[in-house]
């Protein structure tokens, strides 16, 4: 028997080898003549002096240099190749970029100030963040608007200073898969709430502190599947109500410790690949899922203790696959999958439901074999 905590282990993507950069602050600091000159810097080098001299001085800088309010001239255009920053140093190496044509690495486990990178505004490839133990914050990157293949928020090894994703607010686009994962301080997801789009897959996945995903609200465009993996504070997934129509690839929600239903899933009308509800310990119902008409491959629904029916899946009519697994559901009644299962247009060959709670089916279902009223129908 497949346990289906592992199916998604070998859907993780690999880390990338590391390196990071030091921040050397340059900033504009104006006139500071015996007359007085007060400059006040804002962004984009407009400097307005209020001097107070007999002449009165009241010059305005009007520089073409797109600087940020850091004092960086972002005048060094695309970096061209692939760019792995893995001590503080690395990260000044880039100041004054503004796009990188290649891959991006911060993998920098010292690292704690991403502040010269404020010029860049894409990554042309993946952009990975991961082993940074003591970074509090992403905010060196609030210029970055996409991300031409995938963003890695942790992975393995995590990032287990970062308390927020603000940095990434600015941020609209992803080419390939999301994944957030392990990220121990970090309470939610509201510095992706620019994102529309994903080409790939969305994992969140071992992020303890997370409560809520709201910060996706925005999202309406998921080329891939969506896991929601082992986030135990989690309670909802209504930051995703703006998924709608087909999944690309499967829809797995496992071990999520205190999430109590699927209502964020409701605009969800297909499942290209598998179907895995596991180990969600306070999930009451499916209703979140009742859009859903179709499972491309497997089917399961395994070890939810506090799970009362599949009144949710009233409109699922198809299921591609061979595999139509329920069992060590406690509290669901045989009957539950059983009425599922009547419902398909074709049977799949491989059904176990078994060791959820024992009732009596009346009318007993014509396709949940091996059913008899009160007796579980084994493996």
């Amino acid at each position: 028997m497949i346990d289906i905590k592992y199916l998604l282990l070998g859907l993780m993507l690999a880390v990338a080898a590391a390196g990071c950069s030091e921040s050397s602050s340059s900033s504009d600091g104006g006139t500071s003549d015996s007359d007085s000159d007060n400059d006040t810097d804002t962004d984009s080098d407009s400097d307005t002096d209020t001097d107070s001299d007999t002449d009165s001085d009241s010059d305005t800088d009007t520089d073409t240099d797109t600087d940020t309010d850091t004092g960086l001239d972002c005048n060094l255009g695309a970096y061209s190749g692939d760019f792995t920053i893995g001590t503080q140093s690395d990260v000044a190496t880039l100041a004054g970029y503004t796009s990188i044509a290649g891959h991006l690495s911060i993998t920098c486990p010292s690292c704690n100030d991403l502040s010269e990178l404020i010029c860049l505004t894409s990554v042309g490839g993946h952009l990975e963040i991961d082993d940074n133990d003591a970074l509090p914050n992403l905010d060196g990157l609030s210029a970055i608007t996409s991300v031409g293949d995938y963003l890695e928020i942790g992975n393995w090894f995590g990032n287990h200073a970062l308390t927020n994703l603000d940095g990434l607010s600015t941020l609209s686009s992803v080419g390939g898969n999301l994944v957030i994962f392990g990220n121990d301080a970090l309470t939610n997801l509201d510095g992706l709430s620019g994102i529309t789009s994903v080409g790939g897959w969305l994992f969140i996945r071992d992020n303890d502190a997370i409560t809520n995903i709201a910060g996706l609200n925005a999202l309406t465009s998921l080329g891939g599947g969506l896991s929601i993996w082992h986030n135990d504070a989690l309670t909802n997934l209504d930051g995703l109500s703006g998924i709608s129509g087909s999944l690309g690839g499967a829809l797995a929600i496992q071990d999520n410790t205190v999430l109590a239903n699927l209502d964020g899933l409701s605009a969800i009308t297909s499942v290209g690949n598998y179907l895995g509800i596991s180990y969600n310990a306070a999930l009451t119902n499916l209703d979140g899922l009742s859009a859903l008409t179709s499972v491309g491959l497997y089917f399961f629904i395994l070890y939810n203790g506090a799970l009362t029916d599949l009144d949710g899946l009233s409109g699922l009519t198809s299921v591609g696959g061979s595999e139509f697994w329920v069992y060590f559901n406690d509290i669901l009644p045989d009957c539950e999958a059983c009425d599922i299962l009547d419902q398909l247009t074709s049977v799949p060959a491989d059904i176990e439901v078994h060791d959820n709670l024992d009732d009596t089916c009346t009318p007993v279902p014509g396709n949940c074999p091996g059913y008899d009223a009160g007796v579980d129908s084994g493996p």
